[in-house]
């Protein structure tokens, strides 16, 4: 068991979200950097798609109740269990009553706590992910919250550190033509990719909104809505895109100039509020 202490500015628990709920409304939501979350289940010996908590900036606090091995993933910053620091990638033993806290990253949003046998809440629709934007799933994570662990069963591998670079900054996102690229005024991709933008404070777990050069349109007319996927570029009225996350909606109603390459979402994901971001033609 984990008793949640402080969740931070927000703490959730995330999975590999649930595919295949898009023409009922439900979008897949999940892990927010896919791969930070998969390295740290492979580091305790858990399937890739086990459940892990979501940190974001920091601040989240847990007592483990019973001993148990984990790791922290995804953004870096500093640790400490009963006081002693914990390195970033690198599996520990934390024992029964231990507390682990976590400081606000230099870089980077999200963090992950993996533990072996993963977080075994209730799933919803197939998945023990929470989606900010539905509320579907489990509830964001308070003071006082216990969650259960799984089994722990399965080999843990002998992994002392997995070395992970630091993200590039800025991060450069590659993006494809959107279905609504026809839409735009010159060589929309091009514009994108020679403006600076940078990550408004208004951003979340559903989309990245950045601030920098509009996009002119060439139709102005309504257009009904649409299907949307992750990484999805859309361009509201003011011009400034907003880059879709795991919590997009599945459909909206302004046009799509781009969609960023799949792999790339995981670097779309750990930008904070602040941060430049680039694009280029991929």
């Amino acid at each position: 068991m984990i008793e949640v202490l402080a969740p931070g500015p927000l703490a959730t628990v995330q999975d590999r979200g649930r595919p295949g709920w898009a023409a009922v409304g439900v979008s897949r939501s999940g892990a927010a950097d896919g791969p930070g979350a998969a390295l740290a289940n492979r580091l305790v010996g858990n399937d890739v798609g086990a459940a892990v908590i979501e940190a974001t900036l920091g601040g989240l606090a847990v007592r483990f109740t019973a001993a148990t091995l984990a790791v922290l993933t995804g953004a870096r910053g500093p640790a400490t269990l009963d006081g002693r620091q914990i390195a970033h990638a690198a599996p520990f033993h934390a024992p029964a009553g231990s507390i682990l806290r976590l400081g606000a990253p230099a870089r980077g949003l999200r963090t992950y706590l993996a533990v072996h046998g993963g977080i075994d809440v209730p799933a919803v629709l197939g998945s023990r992910s929470t989606d900010v934007l539905t509320g579907v799933g489990p509830e964001r994570l308070a003071a006082g919250d216990r969650l259960p662990l799984g089994h722990a069963g399965g080999t843990v591998p002998g992994v002392d550190h997995a070395p992970v670079a630091e993200p590039e900054l800025p991060p450069v996102l590659r993006l494809l033509p959107g279905p609504r690229l026809d839409w735009f005024a010159g060589d929309a991709l091009r514009t994108l990719a020679a403006g600076a933008y940078t990550v408004t404070a208004a951003s979340n777990r559903t989309a990245l909104r950045l601030d920098g050069p509009p996009l002119a349109r060439v139709v102005e007319r309504e257009l009904a809505p649409e299907g949307l996927v992750p990484g999805a570029v859309q361009v509201p009225p003011d011009g400034r895109p907003v880059v879709f996350l795991v919590d997009h909606p599945v459909t909206g109603g302004y046009p799509v100039v781009a969609v960023l390459r799949h792999a790339d979402l995981a670097l779309a994901a750990q930008v904070r509020p602040g941060d430049p971001v680039r694009f280029r033609r991929a």
